[in-house]
């Protein structure tokens, strides 16, 4: 167990020194993650074996001497979306509890290239459509610093066995907040990337116009050596960027030299946008007390913080939701007519909201992305490098206060909970989510930083600057209140 305790790097580093073989580790991931299983349902599915077979291959390609690989050995595992050829992807559904993937997604692809192991598969929303870990067919995915409140959503099982010490790591999809929201509910670190970095190819859609994928970990240092692995071009997704980050340089090396960058402390010459409305509309005072605390650290650091009145960002929301509307019914219109009785009732009547969507609404919207993306960057950018805001308004909610299944309060809790996460989508912009502090539940909470399109390197820096002088993200689930 005390190799799990380890960040993604430090335990990478010491499988290449030999202080600890893939195996070992692999076997103590396994363990413990039956040990939590019962509390926290993090997981899906379990590859024990070809999860040992793989950690044995990595420790004798180490001892043979062969190239070292960026993620050699190390137990990962991901949200059960991401297809890999022959196995079963139940995508949170009981549509798909016997659907067997004919691919693999290009993102397993790169991880096992890199030399990762992947010991098992992760509980997610059905379809990815829910922002709480709540599902009615898998069972509800359950915070591990206390069981009854959510774990956030989509990406439910990602957040939960990172934050748990289970895997180091684990990817997740973001159409709405599903990174951010479970990497901020749980107290780890999670990257809402620029929409086109990374490819979706082989994993299941939920939005086409909106969705992302990421990664969560428990430090910004291991979130960008995930990162590095996975993104870059992919012809098999047709929104793929063929753009280097605009930055010279693999994006490993990009990212790890932004985090060298902030490790170093200095955030001088930097601007911190501090929003004037929408950001800061009927917040909490708890979340409002740790942005404050959090926005005082940045300027000690040397960054300067910017009062930035925000665009209107409502009519940004609107266009994201008759995009997600056209994008779901495309892809379970003719299920709700033959099948509908395979959904649950909270996604059964979302879908059901997004049917008044007409066709010509979703053309439009279209349309307006790219002016809505122009007019924020003009006024917001121009005028700071980051964005800093929340992720949720209020403390993380109990299971019982959200538990509304397809009721008449159910668009409202759900757009409460996503609300600050979706314009970040809508302008297809990158946004990484880390722990600031913990509210009076004694539960975690995680702040949201925005940048510029392909902006992942400025936020690393920042986070890990951050990271530097903040312990919240090395506080575990074992100590509880800290």
């Amino acid at each position: 167990m005390d190799g799990l305790n380890m960040t993604l790097i430090e335990a990478s580093q010491a499988i290449r020194r030999r202080e600890v073989s893939s195996l070992e580790l692999t076997q103590a991931a396994i363990a413990h993650a039956h040990r939590l299983q019962p509390d926290f349902n993090a997981f899906v599915r379990f590859d024990e074996e070809q999860a040992l077979a793989g950690a044995r291959r990595c420790d004798q390609d180490l001892h043979r001497g062969l190239p070292v690989q960026p993620l050699q050995g190390l137990p990962l595992a991901h949200k059960d979306m991401f297809y890999r050829r022959g196995l079963i992807s139940t995508c949170g559904s009981k549509l798909r509890e016997h659907w067997v993937a004919d691919t693999t997604a290009t993102v397993l692809e790169k991880i096992d290239a890199s030399g990762a192991v992947q010991i098992g598969t992760l509980n997610m929303t059905e379809f990815a459509y829910g922002p709480t870990g709540q599902n009615a067919f898998l069972g509800d995915a359950r915070n591990p610093w206390n069981p009854a409140h959510i774990s956030g959503g989509s990406s439910s099982g990602s957040a939960i066995a990172t934050a748990a010490r289970i895997v180091f790591g684990a990817l997740g999809s973001d159409t709405a907040g599903s990174v951010r929201m479970p990497a901020s509910l749980c107290g780890i670190t999670g990257m809402k990337t620029t929409l086109g970095l990374v490819s979706r190819a082989g994993c299941m859609p939920l939005s086409g116009s909106l969705d992302t994928i990421g990664p969560l970990t428990r430090t910004v240092a291991d979130n960008a050596q995930l990162l590095s692995v996975i993104a870059g071009h992919d012809p098999r997704d047709g929104v793929s960027a063929h753009s280097n980050l605009g930055i010279p340089g693999t994006p490993e090396h990009i990212f790890n030299r932004a985090v060298a960058l902030g490790q170093r402390g200095s955030l001088t010459g930097l601007r911190v946008g501090w929003p004037l409305g929408y950001f800061d509309e009927n917040l909490d005072v708890q979340v409002s007390a740790l942005l404050t605390q959090a926005a005082r650290q940045f300027a000690a650091l040397g960054a300067e913080i910017i009062e930035v009145p925000m665009p209107d960002l409502e009519a940004v929301n609107a266009v994201g939701m008759i995009l997600n509307w056209g994008d779901v019914l495309a892809l379970h219109g003719a299920n709700m007519r033959e099948r509908v009785d395979g959904y649950s009732a909270q996604t059964r009547g979302r879908i059901e909201v997004a049917l008044a969507a007409g066709v010509q609404d979703y053309i439009d919207a279209q349309r307006s992305r790219g002016m809505l993306l122009r007019e924020f960057v003009a006024s917001v950018f121009n005028y700071c490098d980051v964005l800093l805001t929340p992720t949720l308004a209020f403390p993380t909610p109990a299971l019982a206060d959200v538990d509304v299944a397809g009721g008449p309060k159910m668009m409202k809790i759900l757009d409460e909970i996503t609300r600050l996460m979706r314009p970040v989508n809508v302008l297809g912009l990158p946004a990484l989510a880390l722990p600031c502090g913990f509210t009076e539940q004694c539960l975690p909470y995680g702040m949201q930083l925005i940048a510029r399109p392909f902006g992942e390197s400025l936020l690393y820096r920042m986070g890990s600057a951050y990271q530097a002088h903040t312990d919240w993200h090395v506080k575990s689930p074992v100590g509880l209140c800290l």
